[in-house]
């Protein structure tokens, strides 16, 4: 009984194919790293080669010895507007709590227009002049009416994330097959099952892949807001360096900004392979 379990649980063995095919990704895979690693360090090395020699003036430009320094001192000292970690979450909180609203109040009128023509011809004049204004415009008018706190950091995230994921999520709504939603109400469905079975679904694709770049997008307004004005955040380092002429502490900040993009382009990631797992395998997966 025991020899039939353990034959039961034995692993099913790979096809020659199938090993050659992951072995083929493995190896892309570490090909990859390898040379974005190769690209990091002839970048920086390059860098503070030419800051050493003299080519590039470390005044203006600073140098990634420098730019270590500064941000080992933030770290073991804190900061002008004090301890580090306090700006990092004052940012995110803003980028994240802006991100969030601009997702739903974007899908929300994407799918809404989407789904109903003669309001979106109604709007679109409308819509297309919002979204014209220069957002610095809309961070100074935030400043003065929500003051310097959260709101106005909050506001102007979540308006630079509202029309990216609006488009998107207006053209995914556009491009769902006519003669599936035909099916669906010979079928019988209302519009309130077309909308959650078959519209949502099918624009689902487009609306991910929209939340890549609206992530970066609400980093970006809670940065400008801060640089407007601010007590506190990540954007008012930045501004606090800039007035000392700190190329350095610039560029650290940048290093800050940088890291939080590439973290939550990580869990964007985990959550589209999770979401949308039903989707074919593209050309990218599937070719060396």
């Amino acid at each position: 009984m025991n020899a039939v379990n353990k034959k039961d649980n034995d692993p099913i063995p790979l096809s020659r194919e199938e090993q050659a095919y992951r072995a083929k990704k493995r190896q892309r895979r570490i090909l990859v790293n390898s040379l974005r690693v190769l690209f990091l360090v002839v970048i920086i090395g390059g860098w503070e080669l030419g800051a050493r020699v003299g080519v590039i003036d470390p005044f203006f430009w600073g140098q990634p010895t420098g730019v270590w320094q500064q941000l080992v001192t933030w770290v073991t000292q804190g900061t002008a507007q004090g301890p580090l970690w306090e700006q990092i979450y004052t940012t995110l909180e803003e980028t994240v709590l802006g991100f969030i609203i601009g997702v739903v109040l974007g899908v929300f009128f994407g799918v809404v227009l989407g789904s109903n023509r003669f309001l979106a011809d109604v709007l679109s004049p409308y819509i297309k002049a919002a979204n014209a204004i220069p957002r610095i415009v809309l961070g100074a008018l935030f400043v003065i009416g929500f003051g310097l706190g959260l709101q106005s950091k909050v506001a102007l995230a979540a308006v630079l994330v509202f029309f990216i994921v609006f488009f998107n999520a207006f053209q995914g709504v556009r491009e769902v097959d006519r003669n599936l939603l035909a099916n669906a109400r010979i079928l019988g469905a209302n519009q309130r099952q077309i909308s959650i079975r078959i519209i949502i679904p099918s624009a689902l694709t487009w609306i991910i892949a929209s939340l890549h770049t609206s992530f970066s997008f609400a980093l970006v307004g809670a940065v400008v807001g801060e640089w407007l004005g601010a007590t506190a955040g990540v954007g008012l380092m930045i501004q606090t360096a800039m007035g000392a002429f700190n190329a350095n502490g610039v560029f650290a900040a940048m290093v800050i900004l940088a890291v939080m993009a590439l973290t939550s382009e990580q869990l964007i990631t985990t959550l589209e392979n999770r979401l949308i797992n039903w989707r074919p395998n593209t050309l990218n997966e599937i070719t060396f």
